[in-house]
């Protein structure tokens, strides 16, 4: 019963904290210009790339960041695990290495842009140690 407990609570936890991050590029493609909407696209090496934790931890898990990217982005994360217990499946796999060979072909990690919905790139940025609401600023200095 306890373990059946704590599986609940881990399971009400996730979702909780969960954002919505587009499970494929082509919906926040979609969405993006239906709302008109700019997409944040990060590539991140998430049980990897010690920074791009510190990302998720710091700004993308903030309840500042959740708050405003709901009604101002959508949100797309190229993931690069290395772990096999973390491997996507090879189809997210394969789309995530073609955006990567049209937007990150230096392999940068973290990196994040902000693309409209024509796939042009406002501006881009990495890890920086800003509070949630300073990241939004710069997020939002690309846009014009």
């Amino acid at each position: 019963m306890k373990n059946l407990i704590r599986i609940l609570f881990f399971f009400v936890t996730v979702l909780v904290s969960a954002q919505d991050w587009e499970d494929s590029y082509v919906n926040a493609l979609k969405i993006s210009d239906t709302e008109e909407k700019p997409i944040v696209l990060v590539f991140s090496g998430s049980d990897w790339c010690a920074p791009c934790i510190k990302l998720e931890r710091s700004i993308w898990q903030s309840e500042a960041f959740k708050s405003y990217a709901s009604d101002n982005y959508v949100l797309y994360k190229a993931d690069f695990p290395r772990k096999r217990a973390n491997k996507l499946v090879p189809d997210l796999a394969e789309q995530n290495r073609i955006l990567a060979e049209k937007f990150n072909p230096n392999g940068y990690f973290p990196l994040v842009l902000l693309v409209n919905s024509k796939e042009e790139v406002l501006g881009s940025t990495g890890y920086a140690k800003l509070t949630p609401d300073q990241y939004i600023a710069r997020l939002n200095s690309f846009i014009k």
